[in-house]
């Protein structure tokens, strides 16, 4: 196969080298790329996959391919250390959460974590201190974590910093000075930046994390850049953070059957930023511009997030957040119309409307969408609204008992009403984005209660309640 990439992405001409040989295989996977011959659906979906040590390496590991690539990525970024993630950001926070410290160990969170750091704090046993973003009042939107916060819990001596930029609405905390406040207390900053892979290879781009001084990034790889799903990039650097244990507790929490095609595509990827970044990345940045601009001019007020709305370097220029409530429309509904045009959106909820747009995406890709986005959008216009901050971001946790402790706590089912002042047993979040709106541990306030049944009712997905009608909620005993 013709591949340009392929000359500088090792782990991706393993992976086409491999399909390109005529073998006879007795190890796995079980299809052998020959299910073809049992079924012709089942072949088109698995005749083309093959893992890491079944295609693309030897058992042993005996050719390094994978380290060749892991190598060339922690260059790229300029890290000490890279692992590669067929499970996604998921896998590589709770990788490097349990290589963190010990039970009981407190560790500074964003409440704007993504769940699977909620999930880390049940495997680990580390205590989370809940740190508050700031929320813009024009918008409504979280502008990140103020520098005050961080402050304000040094006292309970946290072992690390987590935090989520950019946001799902694509705001960025003020990071520089947060990382700097950290290191003087010689406190470790990690990053979950599974929406800010682009980061740092254009100049109209923010820098990415690790350029910034953080000590560790974790990013999607299938996010913002083409990646195969569940594919994800662990950074660290080892100047604070034990590289050796992290390097353990991926391995103790990934699976030992990686497959080959989400690992050839973190390589190409990576390739793809080192010889095309700065083109691409611009290409991206120009089709955004075009295309909002090119839909505000039907409106009269402005329903994009932009980054003149918030200080230097702390928006996405590349996110396309659409303000549904300045419209007086429901993005709800606005979502539902674009799905008869065989058109999906990231995320819709009452307010807000958000549109993922990435390398892979052309002018004529804005073009389709603007032309089924605008005439919706005149049609559903309405007197505007205000703006009403999700729960997502403006709940504020009440703790009753450590997460991990109400997670193995024996349970009931309570009535929504009688839910009320009683400790959830469940995380639970709308989704997207996942942000845990409760938490396992968390006190069930009446503004959570009422908050979450408002929300399914305007039509977004309420995830992870045991009982997804939320008639009933299970709590601790």
């Amino acid at each position: 196969m013709n591949s340009e990439l392929r000359k500088s992405a090792p782990l991706l001409d393993a992976y086409l080298s491999y399909f390109e040989t005529q073998r006879t295989a007795f190890t796995i996977p079980g299809h052998k790329q020959k299910a073809h011959r049992l079924d012709q659906g089942l072949g088109t979906v698995v005749d083309t996959d093959t893992p890491l040590y079944g295609g693309l390496d030897e058992i042993k590991l005996t050719e390094g391919t994978l380290k060749k690539a892991e190598a060339l990525a922690a260059s790229l970024w300029g890290a000490d250390y890279a692992r590669f993630s067929t499970g996604g950001s998921t896998h590589a926070n709770q990788a490097i959460i349990l290589a963190l410290g010990k039970p009981g160990d407190k560790i500074a969170v964003t409440r704007t974590a993504h769940r699977s750091v909620l999930s880390a704090l049940v495997l680990t046993g580390l205590e989370p201190i809940w740190l508050t973003p700031e929320i813009d009042s024009a918008t409504g939107v979280p502008m990140g974590i103020p520098v005050s916060e961080l402050e304000r819990v040094l006292v309970q001596k946290p072992i690390a910093l987590l935090l989520t930029e950019p946001g799902y609405l694509g705001t960025i905390s003020e990071l520089p000075a947060l990382i700097s406040k950290a290191h003087e207390h010689s406190i470790p900053v990690i990053i979950d930046a599974a929406w800010g892979a682009h980061f740092g290879f254009n100049d109209a781009l923010p820098k990415h994390v690790l350029q910034l001084g953080a000590d560790a990034l974790i990013t999607s790889v299938h996010k913002a850049l083409p990646g195969y799903s569940a594919s994800a990039l662990l950074l660290a650097q080892g100047k604070l953070l034990n590289l050796a244990r992290i390097e353990q507790s991926f391995e103790t929490t990934h699976t030992t059957s990686p497959a080959g095609a989400p690992l050839a595509s973190i390589d190409a990827c990576r390739a793809l930023l080192q010889t095309r970044g700065e083109e691409l990345t611009g290409r991206l940045l120009d089709n955004v511009k075009a295309f909002k601009t090119s839909v505000q001019s039907n409106f009269d007020t402005s329903i994009f997030l932009n980054p003149e709305q918030f200080p230097t370097g702390r928006f996405d220029p590349v996110k396309i957040v659409l303000r549904a409530n300045v419209l007086g429309l429901s993005g709800v509904d606005v979502e539902k119309r674009l799905q008869k045009a065989n058109i999906r959106v990231e995320m819709a909820d009452r307010d807000t409307i958000v549109f993922l747009a990435t390398l892979a995406d052309n002018a004529d890709d804005f073009t389709v969408l603007e032309e089924a986005l605008v005439p919706i959008l005149k049609s559903l216009q309405g007197p505007a609204r205000e703006t009403q901050t999700s729960l997502s971001w403006s709940v504020v946790p009440k703790v009753g008992i450590s997460t991990r402790d109400a997670y193995f706590a024996d349970t009931e089912f309570v009535s929504a009403k009688d839910a009320i002042g009683r400790i959830s047993a469940d995380l639970i979040a709308p989704y997207p984005p996942g942000v845990a709106v409760v938490a396992p541990g968390e006190v069930l306030t009446e503004q959570i209660v009422n908050g979450l049944a408002a929300t399914q009712q305007a039509g977004v997905r309420i995830a992870y309640a045991s009982d997804s009608t939320l008639a009933t909620y299970r709590v601790t005993k």
